[in-house]
């Protein structure tokens, strides 16, 4: 897997549905590469910190691989990495073989997979389309929440090497279908609810959706 972009937010207001809005979604590729901290990225802009940000939540990943679907179901955007909302746009990337709890050095950090994306009304509000959570979740491929084990660098060509792979295997693929099917495998239900490496805040919304 290799990293093709870099992707920092600034502070945006936008008026979404008549009414306005702040929001750090709006990302930008950065050649110079972005700085892992334990909680965010550095100079990038986390607007609500009880959805984002936060240890089990440092940085977003995203692959390159899912833009041409995303390019073709809305064509009328303005396309470039960082659409998604991900600090790092990854070529090769599959949730089908990323699991929680896996551990990769990019750059000079190292970082474990934490959690799969759940989209919010902000993504409808970035792609200007009351659809888009709908579409996301359909679609099936959610990307990665991560958090720092080890602060550093990250620039544009770094490659994303597998350091460890996670004890408990759940892939990120099995977590988001978990988290919107209500008719999952109960055993795997329970592996996640166990998983020592998943995040809180998604261990929990994996109770909640199946009222456990």
């Amino acid at each position: 897997m290799k990293v093709i972009s870099t992707n920092i937010g600034a502070r945006r207001t936008v008026t979404w549905k008549f009414k306005k809005f702040t929001t750090g979604i709006f990302k930008e590729p950065s050649t110079e590469g972005i700085q892992l901290g334990y909680e965010d990225v550095q100079k990038d802009v986390v607007h609500d910190r009880k959805y984002h940000g936060g240890v089990d939540k440092a940085c977003y990943i995203y692959s390159l691989n899912h833009y041409p679907y995303w390019q073709k179901k809305y064509p009328k955007l303005e396309w470039q990495n960082g659409m998604l909302g991900e600090n790092l746009t990854v070529r090769g990337f599959d949730e089908k073989h990323v699991s929680i709890g896996d551990i990769f050095k990019i750059g000079t950090a190292v970082v474990q997979v934490s959690e799969a994306r759940q989209p919010c009304s902000t993504l409808n509000m970035r792609f200007g389309s009351s659809k888009m959570i709908k579409d996301f979740i359909a679609f099936g491929h959610c990307g990665a929440y991560v958090r720092v084990l080890q602060e550093g660098r990250i620039m544009p060509d770094d490659k994303m090497i597998l350091e460890a792979g996670a004890q408990e295997r759940l892939t990120l693929h099995e977590l988001f279908h978990l988290l919107y099917n209500k008719n999952a495998d109960e055993e795997l239900i329970q592996k996640a609810l166990l998983h020592p490496d998943l995040g809180e805040a998604c261990r929990a919304n994996v109770k909640k959706f199946h009222r456990l």
